[in-house]
């Protein structure tokens, strides 16, 4: 997870930003931190329509696999991992990859999922594009994509990198070299990795009057 944050600007709500237009984030409504579900824990469960064995690579391969844990659900059409050590180890998957958690979902070409202490902590996603979409308290839905989406269990944040785009149906949508969206609370902070030159721009689309 990238944990560069020095130029990141702090949160601020997505009412703030309709009504004033001028905040550089924009959030919904975020939930009570006592609803917040805690890491997940537990067995780990592995289905897969096939595996083999690479001797020459020391590794396992998996074909139509999916991982699930608590709430946590991983499936890809190919997997490939150096042993069934969950305590730490990192999990390659590639085709139709697809990670629920959080309420949220993650989908991409190809991804990188690790393990620490037997429960997943944390996904690597690539694409073209990456994407990101999660059902909002609000009926609405949050939808991102960028070329590199990271995912941390811990903080339940997504970090969404390289041609960063997330939007609300529409409604409003913000674009930057790097969006920090928290999953957990539905919010998101944008900013600029060290080096980037590249400004955020925000577009709201005012509702039609009746």
């Amino acid at each position: 997870m990238y944990r560069n944050h020095e130029r990141l600007t702090p949160y601020i709500s997505l009412t703030s930003l309709l009504r004033a237009l001028v905040a550089l984030i924009f959030l919904w409504a975020p939930l009570s931190s006592a609803n917040e579900p805690q890491a997940q824990t537990g067995d780990i469960t592995l289905d897969a329509a096939s595996s083999e064995v690479d001797y020459r690579a020391n590794a396992l391969l998996f074909r139509d696999i999916i991982i699930t844990q608590g709430k946590v659900r991983v499936a890809a059409q190919r997997a490939r991992s150096t042993g069934l050590d969950f305590n730490d180890s990192t999990w390659t998957l590639s085709g139709a990859v697809r990670i629920d958690v959080d309420g949220g979902t993650l989908t991409s070409d190809e991804a990188a999922v690790t393990f620490e202490n037997n429960r997943i902590t944390s996904a690597s996603i690539r694409g073209r594009p990456a994407e990101f979409s999660q059902q909002l308290k609000n009926d609405g839905r949050a939808r991102g994509r960028a070329g590199n989406i990271l995912y941390d269990m811990a903080s339940s944040t997504v970090t969404l990198r390289e041609d960063a785009w997330l939007s609300d149906d529409g409604r409003s949508e913000i674009r930057g070299d790097q969006l920090v969206y928290n999953v957990r609370e539905q919010r998101v902070q944008a900013g600029k990795p060290a080096g980037s030159e590249e400004r955020v721009r925000i577009i709201i689309r005012p509702r039609a009057t009746p």
